[in-house]
């Protein structure tokens, strides 16, 4: 009834001018989402950066409906791409293949995303594309796609991929993706999957993130570990310590606005840290659709906004 609910008023356009003319959709905005323009993203990221953490940048959006937005959306990232290697940022970019015409044109998509990796190789220094993983239907199309890219020559280290812990097939898919030394972000999952292809119970998706998280640690590739779980990431900095894991040889990775203590708190200690910062007008819907998945991720949100 919840997901129902959220992913009505995600579709409403009344609803969201009222929420993006309010002060608490505002404020909620602003919290999570660094603005609308390329120039906000740029801000934060800076601001991260001066407190010894790198960025990835996401350009809201999924699911483009034509080839314009798709196109749009690419330009969009070529630009990001030029105004990090112009400001000398420690960031990289995160995309979805919807986001770049997925489900309008699979050829253009893959053609666009071609071009950002390829553009992100040539740079000096090298940046990386990080390739979002999104529902389940993308799952197999997004890793086959991520691998193909990799192998192109000049690609190798410039493009990564995300695994969701609480998906059953996580474990095969991380091993092929070991197998090519091919970079991964490990999360536990926001979209709502069925039981059949995800684990359902909080323990379950934790013990499965634990597991695949010390593969990971232990491979030689340069991995993110995404998670506000203090817990998890204890157990991270122990088996790090514990097997001589040296501290830069992966990341923890957090989200824009969520535990900024935490955040600069491993920085301090000497840990790498990378913020992810989603910008672009697509908020609202955004926000809605995070809920929509997952909607016990409106206590996490209500809980950061209150937090430092």
């Amino acid at each position: 009834m919840l997901r129902a609910a959220f992913i009505a008023l995600s579709e409403s356009r009344s609803l969201r001018a009222i929420a993006e003319r309010s002060s608490f959709g505002q404020k909620t905005s602003s919290r999570f989402v660094a603005g609308t323009q390329v120039a906000d993203a740029i801000r934060a990221a800076e601001a991260v950066n001066q407190f010894g953490a790198g960025v990835s940048v996401d350009n809201l959006g999924e699911n483009v409906t034509n080839a314009d937005e798709a196109k749009a959306s690419a330009q969009l990232y070529h630009h990001l791409l030029d105004e990090i290697a112009l400001r000398k940022l420690n960031a990289n970019v995160s995309l979805k293949l919807t986001h770049m015409g997925l489900d309008v044109d699979e050829g253009m998509a893959r053609e666009l995303v071609r071009g950002l990796v390829a553009k992100a190789a040539a740079m000096s220094p090298r940046n990386f594309v990080r390739v979002d993983m999104e529902g389940s239907p993308y799952t197999q199309r997004t890793l086959d796609f991520v691998h193909e890219l990799h192998r192109t020559p000049g690609n190798a280290g410039c493009v990564g991929a995300v695994i969701q812990s609480y998906m059953r097939r996580a474990e095969a898919d991380v091993e092929k993706l070991l197998s090519e030394r091919i970079r991964i972000r490990l999360c536990k999952g926001a979209y709502k999957e069925p039981p059949e292809i995800a684990f359902q119970k909080k323990a379950e998706v934790d013990a499965s993130y634990v597991r695949l998280m010390k593969t990971l640690m232990k491979s030689g590739t340069y991995h993110g570990l995404a998670t506000h779980d203090e817990a998890i990431i204890n157990q991270a900095k122990a088996f790090a310590t514990r097997e001589g894991v040296p501290r830069d040889a992966f990341e923890f990775q957090m989200l824009h606005g969520i535990r900024r203590d935490l955040q600069q708190g491993l920085v301090r200690e000497g840990w790498r840290m990378r913020v992810y910062i989603p910008f672009g007008t697509e908020w609202y819907p955004y926000l809605l659709r995070r809920l929509a998945e997952r909607p016990a991720n409106v206590l996490f949100i209500a809980k950061n906004l209150l937090r430092k």
